[in-house]
């Protein structure tokens, strides 16, 4: 009796019955397509990506946008004066006017070399002095907590919000009264003034992530405030400290508006202002804006070359943890 018990088929209700007809059927869908996406994708050749060849245009595209401005003002440095307001326009010189690059530094307008020294010698001594001064500054805001540090960092950044154009007037009467007018002395101030609130705050930034135990460290070992600062804090915030160099010599390198109002001697004035010399109310020597202002992107371009890849660590810094 038991086994005629086992043999009896269990009836299985109809609905049961159509769920597992349902399911089997959607598994045997997701098998066949599962099939078909193993058949039909094979893996990738080596050096292959997906889209790469929609990356690559659209890279080339953005290159473009970018690089052609640069491109149009080199070839236009090396046309001349009629071949560039000619009807129509041409891209690539019919003539190449190599001779552009050398007259330009002899122009009755304005003595380009001595524009290019002046643009150099306010530039570097601006940057030396807001780093000097916004180092140990950035390093004592991050390390130590005194009465009034928020309030200070506020106004470090307020700072920045203010244009140079409109602290002009003020810095015309102030450096008059000094004796300052129409000196280098004037222009390095005033872009030290500038830049030092946010080479400041950058950098500030960098020495708060840095550990403060390591500090202390060094500290038992013997070493003093200053020792701490550039032989142990130093090497950990450099990418910092070259992004702050870089950016306060490119602020102070296209300096215009106060160069504009406070240098009036030709021989003083930076290329910022001295390329606007070249351009008349009646006639405009675009060949030489065009060649002075390549002359003018190679130092910074330089620059960017030499300290790119630790510019790039320093503007990266912190987005990770």
């Amino acid at each position: 009796m038991a086994a005629d018990m086992n043999s009896t088929p269990v009836a299985v209700p109809f609905r049961d019955k159509e769920q597992s007809v349902r399911r089997a059927g959607s598994n045997a869908r997701k098998g066949s397509q599962a099939s078909w996406w193993v058949r039909h994708s094979e893996p990738p050749s080596p050096g292959f990506h997906p889209h790469t060849a929609a990356r690559v245009i659209t890279g080339i595209v953005i290159a473009a946008v970018f690089l052609l401005p640069y491109v149009v003002m080199i070839l236009g440095s090396l046309k001349s004066r009629a071949e560039i307001l000619g009807i129509p326009p041409t891209y690539v010189p019919r003539e190449w006017k190599w001779s552009n690059y050398v007259s330009m530094w002899s122009t009755p307008e304005t003595p380009v070399a001595s524009n290019l020294t002046s643009t150099l010698i306010i530039s570097i001594a601006s940057t030396l002095i807001v780093l000097a001064v916004a180092m140990p500054a950035a390093y004592y805001t991050a390390r130590f907590r005194f009465p009034g540090r928020g309030a200070f960092l506020f106004a470090v950044l307020l700072t920045q919000m203010c244009p140079p154009a409109l602290v002009v007037a003020g810095l015309f009467r102030e450096f008059q009264n000094f004796g300052l007018m129409d000196t280098l002395y004037a222009m390095i101030l005033v872009n030290s003034a500038f830049n030092l609130a946010f080479a400041t705050w950058i950098m500030q930034s960098f020495f708060a992530s840095v550990p403060k135990e390591i500090d202390e460290a060094a500290q038992i070992d013997g070493a003093g405030l200053w020792t701490v600062l550039f032989k142990v804090n130093l090497p950990l915030v450099w990418p910092g400290i070259v992004t702050a160099v870089i950016f306060t010599f490119v602020a102070a390198w296209n300096e215009f508006a106060a160069s504009l109002v406070i240098l009036s001697t030709d021989k003083l004035q930076p290329l910022s202002v001295a390329l606007t010399k070249f351009i008349g109310q009646y006639e405009t020597s675009w060949q030489y804006v065009f060649g002075v202002s390549v002359v003018a992107i190679v130092p910074v371009v330089v620059l960017f070359a030499t300290v790119e890849k630790r510019l790039v660590g320093g503007l990266t810094a912190g987005s990770i943890k």
